[in-house]
């Protein structure tokens, strides 16, 4: 169930790498479900990691104070050699190849609104507006009315010269409502306006 050989798990027995949570003396080793879990981490990790980086990760996680049972952390591969533990989701804190640094960005934030180094904001990237959303499965990634397959530009040039108020957009696009109307206007003005 983990990964390991028999003689991986004396070994990493012997040397502390992983003692069974459930105490027993002898062989046979009893091992609990959070054992396992970590076990297959290490083995998994192993494919293309040392035994000593591993070993240095959790050194580097009891320097932190992050002494719960291995595998309450997530544990990621990081680059050329090295072992990350993601406590929060959204930050990853090297372990093996340069203990301790941490990332000052993820993935999630690229997502939300930032403001760039010329102080430009940019606005978040799925919910630029309640009535607009980015679904990558949906047009394309092309934004919508929210819950609607509906591109956004297409209702925001229907009210934008004033001949349709926002009011009167669900008899041509049912299910759009006022509000819904107004945000597809505002995004794609705050769109146009980057543009120019």
């Amino acid at each position: 169930m983990s990964g390991a050989s028999v003689a991986q798990l004396a070994y990493w027995r012997k040397h502390d790498i992983l003692m069974p949570e459930i105490e027993h003396e002898r062989s046979p080793y009893l091992y609990s479900f959070r054992d396992i879990v970590a076990l297959r981490t290490f083995a998994w990790l192993r494919i293309d990691h040392s035994l000593q980086a591993i070993r240095r990760s959790l050194d580097t996680l009891r320097e932190l104070d992050m002494v719960e049972h291995p595998a309450t952390y997530k544990l990621v591969k990081n680059g050329k050699g090295g072992i990350a533990v993601l406590p929060d989701d959204e930050h990853a804190i090297e372990l093996a190849a340069q203990p301790g640094q941490t990332t000052v960005g993820s993935l999630n934030d690229v997502f939300e609104e930032f403001t760039t180094a010329r102080n430009k904001r940019v606005e978040p990237l799925l919910h630029p507006r309640r009535g607009v959303e980015v679904n990558p499965s949906r047009l394309g990634g092309w934004p919508t009315i929210t819950g609607t397959r509906i591109p956004f530009d297409l209702v925001a040039e229907l009210v934008g010269d004033g001949s349709v108020p926002p009011e009167r957009v669900d008899d041509f696009y049912p299910g759009v409502t006022a509000d819904d109307a107004r945000d597809a206007l505002d995004y794609h003005r705050s769109i146009k306006g980057a543009a120019e």
